[in-house]
């Protein structure tokens, strides 16, 4: 566009130039030529408009702003079309409590109230893209900048809604991924009324007040000790049941002793260890007596 208009510019001023002052006509020609060969390119220049990929053109003609949307690639337009480009990749909007790492400086966490009455803070990224047919409706209603105007402050107005349905613990605990789904489904709602959509809601951290935090803390340590507890019980259980069934042998035992050994039995037994004995290379057995009893007499030389 500019182009055009420089050539025009030229154009006219060769015209009046040359109408002004006879010896400056032989000049008139070449300027025409220029100022024709400018117009050309500015005319092709603007007829032809590259897309990106990841990108869609709204195209607007005198401020107004048409319905369809120019995908990827190259396009021939209107040269009067001011063609203004969106990006529909996925992009991410990051509210922090640590400096320099969410889109704003500072502290920009999001802090709520529960339903118990505790402050809670919450450090979120947003994932969202442009839906590509919407453009044109957004920035009509919205503008360029919806980031400011609907994904910043939506979300932060969600959460604060539906974080007083939970206590300060259930977030912190299990109701942590149905608090996400809840936030999620209610976000996704409003993005798609504006042409967003929202791919993917993710809870970095939830930071507890430091009086629940104890609270917890105690509450994992003391069920920690019991676990321990029961733990050392049954342990103990199990040895008093092995002790018993022991005890049951060993009784077992000496009775079945007691009622089934005879003399001639243990007179057997006698023998058999004498005859080990005797056979020892160390020491030889030697019985005499009428009883019986052995007397052990020493083999070694």
């Amino acid at each position: 566009m500019i182009l055009i208009l420089l050539g025009f510019i030229i154009l006219i001023v060769v015209g009046v130039i040359a109408k002004s002052s006879p010896s400056f006509a032989k000049y008139a020609p070449a300027g025409r030529i220029v100022a024709a060969l400018l117009i050309l390119l500015g005319i092709s220049t603007a007829c032809v408009k590259q897309i990106d990929a990841g990108e869609v053109g709204v195209k607007k003609l005198f401020g107004s702003i048409q319905n369809d949307v120019l995908q990827s690639g190259l396009h021939f337009v209107n040269p009067m079309l001011d063609i203004s480009r969106i990006d529909t990749k996925t992009q991410n909007y990051t509210m922090s409590g640590v400096n320099d790492e969410g889109n704003k400086s500072g502290d920009d966490a999001i802090r709520v109230l529960t339903s118990d009455g505790l402050e809670v803070t919450i450090d979120l990224t947003v994932l969202y893209r442009v839906v590509a047919t919407e453009a044109p409706r957004l920035l009509k209603e919205t503008g360029d900048d919806f980031r400011d105007k609907i994904v910043r402050p939506i979300t932060r107005t969600k959460i604060r809604d539906n974080a007083v349905y939970y206590q300060a613990v259930d977030l912190f605990g299990n109701k942590r991924d149905e608090f996400q789904q809840r936030i999620y489904r209610s976000i996704e709602d409003d993005f798609k009324k504006r042409g967003l959509m929202l791919e993917q809601l993710l809870v970095r951290n939830i930071t507890l007040p430091n009086s629940v935090k104890a609270s917890i803390e105690s509450k994992i340590n003391a069920e920690q000790d019991a676990k321990k507890m029961e733990f050392v019980l049954l342990k103990e259980k199990q040895e008093a049941e092995r002790k018993r069934v022991e005890a049951q042998g060993i009784a077992d035992y000496q009775r079945i002793i007691n009622t089934g050994l005879t003399d001639q039995q243990l007179q057997y037994e006698q023998i058999k260890a004498m005859k080990e004995l005797a056979l020892s290379q160390n020491a030889k057995v030697i019985v005499m007596g009428k009883n019986g009893a052995p007397i052990i007499i020493d083999g070694k030389q």
